[in-house]
């Protein structure tokens, strides 16, 4: 790819994305999404806020390349808030930065770049691809702490020839004490929120802005027994064990969410887990999913060992050891040692002989 177009987010690693790619001659600019994100005053910055805007302006400025500024806020709320707001009126735990990976910036924005006559779009995720014969596999990158991959396991295969992760052979360290010998005015800013839409104040307080419905409602153990009662459902999820307001002998925890009866379901610890899960919004990232394979349910997951069984469409995934906190909503990503195979939507978990 000789001209590039780099997602600027206003931080270090999209700037030094750039940066490499222009010392490497790469012929690059800029593109910032604006989002309708506006922090409240004193909050800690978020992805594509207005500050943020500025900052990727600054940088660009300082590498001498162009900066254009493209408005996604009408994007954003169709294709990834409005759908986040009714996952969880139905009682799911949605991961909204999966979406807009898939949707946005590696769709949309990356449409209008090639259409725009670019050859590709960059970005600062800590990610990699790798050729494969006539393909490209997603993998892993060198810091594993930062290892993005969950995030982008949905988007397609035609997106990953087309994208760049400038940023796959460097730690985070490394990444800042490029920026701050290049003198970039964003070398020490600190990470970004991860949610941009989601304010200081926590998810309960987004929903409350919305007008979304939260209703209070009864608490029970499996047995169907009336423990306590819920401030809404919205604000819980699987696995959860403070905020119950809840007196028992032993720990209690989040089992299951019943929105059709507006109810919370808990328990004991040892019934948080699962012995499996079905996965639909399914996305293959190679020729077909292995019958063995390493499975995440969520971004901080250990990988589990598994069996993956393709459905057509759908995914059952059994585990080799029972897992904690399957949720519904959040996404279940397979993986081959650094190879990401592809993952979907966990529709629900299972035990037994599923």
């Amino acid at each position: 790819m000789k001209k590039v177009a780099v997602a600027m987010s206003g931080g270090v690693d999209s700037a030094v994305a750039a940066l490499l790619l222009r010392n490497s001659g790469h012929e690059v600019v800029g593109v910032t999404m604006c989002l309708g994100v506006v922090p409240a005053a004193g909050e800690k910055a978020k992805c594509c806020g207005p500050r943020e805007v500025e900052d990727a302006r600054g940088v660009c400025e300082a590498l001498g390349i162009r900066h254009c500024i493209v408005d996604f806020a009408a994007e954003l709320e169709a294709r990834v808030i409005a759908p986040f707001v009714a996952e969880y009126l139905r009682g799911r735990t949605p991961n909204p930065c999966v979406v807009c990976n898939r949707a946005i910036k590696f769709g949309s924005l990356l449409e209008k770049a090639l259409a725009w006559g670019f050859d590709g779009l960059a970005t600062g995720h800590y990610a990699r691809i790798e050729r494969d014969g006539g393909g490209y596999l997603l993998k892993t990158p060198k810091d594993r702490r930062k290892d993005q991959t969950y995030f982008l396991h949905a988007i397609s295969k035609e997106a990953l020839a087309k994208t760049l992760f400038p940023l796959a052979g460097y730690t985070k360290d490394e990444v800042r004490a490029i920026a701050m010998e290049a003198r970039l005015p964003v070398f020490d800013k600190p990470e970004s929120q991860d949610i941009c839409f989601m304010p200081a104040e926590g998810q309960e307080a987004f929903l409350r802005s919305r007008a979304v419905p939260i209703e209070a409602g009864e608490i029970v153990d499996g047995a169907g027994r009336v423990l306590g009662r819920h401030r809404g459902i919205a604000c819980y999820t699987i696995g959860q064990r403070g905020g119950l307001g809840i007196s028992s002998a032993k720990p209690l925890y989040v089992l299951a969410i019943d929105a059709g009866q507006n109810r919370l379901i808990v328990g004991g610890k040892g019934e948080l887990k699962s012995e499996g899960l079905i996965a639909d919004q399914v996305n293959c990232l190679v020729e077909a999913f292995p019958e063995e394979a390493w499975a995440k349910i969520r971004y901080a997951h250990r990988p589990a060992k598994c069996r993956v069984f393709d459905r057509g469409g759908s995914l059952t995934v059994r585990f080799a050891e029972p897992q904690e906190a399957v949720a519904p909503g959040q996404s279940v990503v397979l993986y081959d040692g650094s190879t990401v195979l592809g993952g979907g939507i966990i529709q629900e978990a299972f035990s037994g002989n599923n």
